[in-house]
């Protein structure tokens, strides 16, 4: 495993918690950049102050056990004209595909829509959640990993009544087990829901 005490951490820390999906503990960031946790929640409160001080349309917070980077509340009208337009736009196809699968699957984690399309949908499952057509519906008991599962106004915009109209495709995905055994999901692991290294293609 690389060695990350080499880094320089503030910037370090910013790499991480870009990318991280709920609030990362102090405990577990001293662990990922090797660094005593003192020195790290010394870093983490002088990044607050410096987003504060210069004015930075995003702030860093200490919520729930961890910290987490927020939309700062005076620039929340334009996040909430990008995802309001952004609903209005259209998917591109690696959403569909990507959307098809949670709505016939689901609940379904990551790991398991990315084992199935054979590419890794991070970036297209946080479109669909800010979208509002894909939600989190959960955990899986033997992994941990975050489910999920469609919205109403995904049924909305389908115009369904519910998930029992919607046509038949299922038979045309993969089955659970066989996708199981291909990403390996069924295994517990820290983080069940990491980025899955053994495809090259990633999508945005």
């Amino acid at each position: 495993m690389l060695s990350t005490a080499g880094l320089d951490l503030k910037p370090a820390l910013e790499a991480v918690l870009t990318v991280a999906d709920e609030p990362a503990a102090e405990e577990r960031l001293a662990q990922v950049l090797q660094r005593p946790r003192r020195e790290v929640v010394l870093a983490l409160h002088e990044l607050a102050e410096e987003y504060t001080a210069a004015g930075r349309g995003f702030d860093l917070r200490k919520v729930a056990g961890g910290w987490r980077f927020y939309t700062r509340a005076a620039y929340s009208p334009a996040v909430e004209r990008f995802v309001l337009d952004g609903r209005q736009a259209r998917l591109t196809q690696a959403a569909l595909e990507t959307l098809a699968v949670v709505a016939y699957r689901q609940p379904v984690s990551r790991s398991r829509v990315s084992a199935v399309r054979g590419v890794n949908c991070d970036g297209v499952m946080r479109t669909l959640l800010h979208r509002g057509l894909v939600r989190e519906a959960g955990t899986e008991a033997a992994t941990g990993a975050i489910l999920y599962g469609t919205t109403d106004y995904f049924l909305e915009r389908m115009g369904l009544r519910g998930l029992d109209e919607l046509p038949e495709l299922a038979p045309f995905l993969p089955e659970a087990d066989a996708v199981e055994a291909e990403s390996g999901e069924g295994v517990p692991s820290f983080d069940p829901d990491e980025e899955d290294t053994t495809h090259s293609t990633t999508e945005p």
